[in-house]
């Protein structure tokens, strides 16, 4: 039988999500919890991985298992055994053609940045910080030019293993909260760093250092080194994968 989790994550305590020799990880930690209730070692796989500090509001998982065990097992059962910082929100059976990976069409990522002179306390962690006043227009007018399919080469980490640095970006909405700006940003899939490569970016385009028509010269030129710096992981949350409908996950719409 396969099994499909959702799962969220506070990303803080973990050397991220893929399992290592040395480091706690998260797919080590929930692999632990799934073979105390299946009584066997239970290996998973995720839709994608996620680095050290970065937080998950819905991974998906998958695993095969010839145990006998109700759905709660692998919700509260499981949550039973896991630390605070990792929960289950639902189990689905699947069939064996689903692949947590490969399945998935789509994928959802959130930043949250506050932006204030001073250093967050509560939040540390859970949210990125900038000191320096941000232009919001500038960083959406910035942001159109990366909008649809293009060579993703200038925001992609050295140590990438995609395939393929072209992607179609469906969606990146900057807006304010407060102190809080949040980046609600949708692709079919994303390079490695993808993300924070982008917020950085924006940033630099936010406080004034370049004008919002120097992000698309950057996306041109496909040269990393003309982006701006990796910007911290605390405020990145893996929010969404999308799959089809005939897999029936039970998911809540982006």
């Amino acid at each position: 039988m396969r099994i499909a989790l959702g799962v969220e994550y506070d990303g803080k305590p973990y050397c991220g999500w893929q399992s290592q020799a040395e480091g706690r990880t998260v797919q080590d930690t929930i692999q632990a919890a799934l073979s105390q209730i299946a009584g066997v070692p239970i290996s998973v796989i995720a839709a994608g991985r996620t680095d050290t500090g970065v937080h998950a509001l819905e991974q998906v998982i998958h695993f095969d298992t010839e145990a006998d065990r109700p759905l709660t097992a692998w919700v509260r059962g499981a949550n039973a055994l896991l630390p605070d910082s990792i929960a289950v929100r639902w189990a689905h059976p699947v069939p064996e053609e689903f692949h947590a990976r490969f399945s998935a069409h789509g994928r959802s990522y959130r930043y949250l940045l506050i932006n204030r002179p001073v250093r967050p306390a509560i939040q540390t962690g859970i949210a990125g910080w900038f000191h320096a006043p941000l232009d919001i227009a500038a960083m959406q007018v910035a942001a159109q030019c990366l909008l649809g399919e293009h060579d993703f080469s200038a925001f992609r980490a050295s140590q990438c293993q995609a395939k393929s640095p072209v992607k179609t970006l469906n969606k990146l909405a900057i807006y304010r909260v407060g102190e809080m700006l949040v980046f609600d940003v949708s692709a079919n899939a994303f390079l490695h760093h993808m993300v924070r490569n982008l917020v950085g970016s924006l940033v630099y385009v936010g406080k004034g250092k370049y004008p919002p028509e120097w992000l698309a010269e950057v996306l041109e030129s496909r040269e990393r080194r003309l982006a701006a710096p990796t910007f911290s992981p605390d405020g990145l949350y893996l929010r969404r994968i999308q799959y089809d409908a005939k897999w029936g996950l039970p998911q809540e719409q982006d």
